[in-house]
């Protein structure tokens, strides 16, 4: 399995992500359990991952260098093949979100370019394959009758979806958490999903952050995944590890 340092994780080669030689934090000691362990996909969307997204001008470099798009595939597969719950917490707006009297940065951001734009809560007129949709690749994961696709979130943690109770309807209690992006979605997920006593590990080469002059979202990440997270594994190590627990 990856080791978490340097040259030997398995993930990016960028010495910025590499974990420290001499790292002060202690080793991760989760394991999976079977029966308990549940994958949760966070916004697995064109927007996101498809170079025709609106984001992807400013995420795409950073899907890139990760391979996130056949990663977070990898991890779909994998947990089909384990029997394990997967649930993907997709971020959607709605008309009436776009009248909102006061939003953060990003948010306005999201809203100016559409980002994730439904025609309303019941309508799909135009979802399919537009930006909100789902990649393609990924549906026949998603769409299989078994997977939970949790109603959106519409900031960036799983607080106001119902994420947390469809995992504790399945009595699940461990996450293997994956998607996009990686320093306001999924870390906003790891943080809330933790605090309501999930035990959390973090894929991290399948999820990526914007980088913008303001800053690189997937090292802020990367530094978070680390202190909070109860583990932090490669693409590589988590399909082992699914495998183990199989059946």
């Amino acid at each position: 399995m990856a080791e978490r340092n340097g040259q030997d994780c398995g993930c990016s080669k960028n010495p910025a992500y590499q974990d420290p030689q001499d790292a002060a934090l202690p080793k991760s000691t989760m394991e999976l359990i079977k029966g308990r362990a549940a994958l949760v996909i966070v916004d697995p969307q064109n927007d996101f991952l498809s170079e025709k997204g609106v984001a992807w001008g400013v995420v795409g470099e950073s899907v890139r260098e990760h391979n996130v798009v056949e990663n977070i595939e990898r991890l779909l597969k994998a947990a089909k093949a384990a029997s394990l719950t997967v649930v993907i917490s997709p971020h959607f707006y709605y008309p009436a979100d776009h009248a909102w009297q006061f939003e953060g940065a990003l948010e306005k951001v999201m809203h100016s370019i559409n980002m994730f734009d439904r025609k309303g809560p019941t309508d799909l007129t135009g979802f399919e394959g537009s930006g909100a949709d789902f990649m393609e690749r990924y549906k026949p994961y998603l769409y299989d009758g078994k997977t939970i696709i949790a109603s959106p979130h519409k900031l960036y943690g799983p607080e106001q979806n119902d994420v947390g109770l469809q995992l504790r309807k399945q009595r699940i209690d461990q996450v293997i958490l994956a998607g996009m992006s990686s320093n306001l979605c999924v870390e906003s997920h790891m943080r809330e999903l933790m605090e309501q006593g999930f035990e959390v590990a973090v894929v991290r080469d399948a999820t990526a952050g914007a980088k913008l002059p303001d800053g690189d979202g997937y090292l802020a990440s990367l530094i978070n995944f680390r202190m909070i997270a109860n583990a932090l594994w490669t693409t590589e190590e988590t399909v082992q590890r699914m495998g183990q627990v199989a059946g």
